[in-house]
């Protein structure tokens, strides 16, 4: 099952009927129906589901009752003065009571609180039904995405046309600036609680969910939406149903992208190569084994892989390359031209890439899931102005080899008969370059995740990833004696 991050306009929705979920009728609405108990006693918890509260008790049996098995309500009372946290309670939900006003407070407060594998979070006023939730769940327990948003499809009446505006209008923003593709910033999403704690979310007023995403896409999350239908709230709004609170929660969210720096401005003509493998056990990441098997060490050699490729795609470059050995997933192609790798030694296959391009080339492997846009900030800074301080760039590896090279003017001799794999083949590299003439640039050191070791310190260094994750739920002992055979 695939998982689009982005629908057609004239998407309509599900089809609704008479007394369906947020159709409006003359019947009650469907979220002011007597409840069952919140979390039926016995139940596994999957999800926490955060709803922050302020003033909801008209909207909240309906809620609590929508929300589907193996989902527990932690209701946030961010100073009710309708009884809203007491009637929480009585119908079973968890009730964590945060003073501090603002939707980020109370959105935290509930991370804080959770304990689940999953948390997701849903406004408490009736406008989104929880029974939603489970579709939203689904791309990230599969570990297609890491993040899911809702995105809102309005009933009549259900969206202020200046909140629908503003919203729009941060949306583009936000893609404009890191390339996710979102049609909604809503409220309603899923993510696992141990990376969302990770992320460190700072904003405590309407910036918070902006600040989700700037940050998630920081970590090279795969961010996606789906369809979720938004009906007309229960009770008076206290933030998109005002003009006010629209225009508060767009400076809370402007604020977060003003502090949000670009990856750099567009370098004329920059290729940007990832070399790697088709991530199959027994072909990848071998040395990871023992102590892991060659089934994990595979997985853990895709999970890197993707990571890298979702960093490459926010760069501003003209073209993006994956030059694999194998065959690649079709998640991994998308937005690259994939080639496949020439023969012979690599030195020869990294040389045989200068013939791809005319124009500047960086190459990149698939070792370092740590890489962010702004590692790479100098050599952009530098190739983006009018005058270039440096004709090449090299990134270190703390194993002696290199992560990166960049070739303002690619030529495969630069490369070609530079020893491989070994302690000193980053200082032979530069200094070929250096007998060429050529002024190097360098990027900061990183670590190749080809041992245990190196995954675990990679992992500390990109927590909040699909890779450090990844690390996190491994399982394994290492033999004391294993160093001595």
């Amino acid at each position: 099952m695939s998982y689009p991050s982005r629908f057609r306009k004239n998407f309509r929705g599900p089809r609704r009927t008479p007394g369906s979920y947020g159709q409006r009728v003359k019947e009650k609405h469907p979220l002011q129906q007597p409840p069952p108990h919140a979390h039926p006693p016995g139940t596994d918890v999957l999800v926490d589901v955060v709803l922050p509260c302020l003033n909801e008790a008209a909207a909240l049996p309906g809620v609590l009752a929508a929300l589907p098995a193996g989902f527990r309500a932690i209701v946030v009372d961010n100073g009710s003065t309708d009884g809203s946290g007491t009637l929480a309670a009585e119908l079973g939900a968890f009730v964590v009571r945060e003073p501090q006003r603002g939707f980020g407070a109370a959105a935290h407060a509930g991370l804080l609180a959770a304990t689940a594998e999953f948390v997701a979070f849903c406004d408490c006023d009736g406008s989104l039904d929880p029974g939603q939730l489970p579709a939203l769940l689904a791309p990230v327990r599969s570990g297609v995405a890491d993040l899911v948003l809702g995105a809102r499809r309005p009933l009549r009446g259900s969206w202020p046309l200046h909140a629908r505006l503003a919203n729009r209008v941060l949306s583009r923003r936000l893609r404009r600036l890191t390339g996710i593709e979102l049609t909604d910033l809503g409220p309603m999403r899923v993510a696992r609680r141990r990376a969302l704690l990770d992320l460190a979310l700072r904003d405590r007023r309407s910036g918070y969910p902006l600040e989700m995403l700037l940050n998630a896409h920081a970590h090279g999350w795969r961010v996606a939406e789906l369809p979720v239908i938004y009906s007309p709230r229960l009770g008076r709004s206290k933030v998109t149903g005002t003009v006010r609170g629209t225009l508060t929660a767009v400076q809370d969210m402007s604020a977060q992208l003003s502090r949000t720096r670009t990856p750099g401005r567009t370098v004329p003509g920059l290729t940007v190569a990832v070399i790697a493998k088709e991530c199959l056990p027994g072909k990848v990441k071998t040395r990871l084994t023992p102590p892991l098997s060659p089934a994990t060490a595979a997985a853990l050699a895709q999970t890197s892989l993707s990571q890298t490729l979702r960093a490459v795609q926010s760069l501003p470059v003209a073209r993006r390359l994956l030059v694999l050995e194998g065959s690649p997933r079709p998640e991994d192609a998308a937005g690259f031209e994939v080639f496949a790798q020439a023969s012979g030694s690599l030195d020869e296959r990294l040389a045989a890439l200068c013939s791809l391009t005319e124009g500047p080339l960086l190459i990149l492997g698939m070792d370092t899931p740590q890489l962010t846009p702004k590692l790479l900030q100098p050599l952009l800074d530098d190739w983006s102005g009018p005058e270039p301080r440096f004709g090449s760039w090299l990134g270190p590896a703390d194993d002696g080899g290199f992560w990166a090279l960049a070739l303002r003017h690619p030529d495969g001799d630069l490369i070609r008969g530079v020893p491989m794999s070994t302690p000193a083949t980053g200082v032979d590299q530069l200094a070929r370059l250096q007998q060429a003439g050529i002024n190097v640039g360098l990027l900061p050191m990183l670590t190749d995740v080809d041992t245990i070791d190196a995954a675990l310190k990679v992992a500390q260094e990109c927590l909040g990833t699909p890779f450090a994750h990844a690390v996190a739920e491994l399982s394994f002992t290492i033999d004391p004696l294993a160093d001595a055979v």
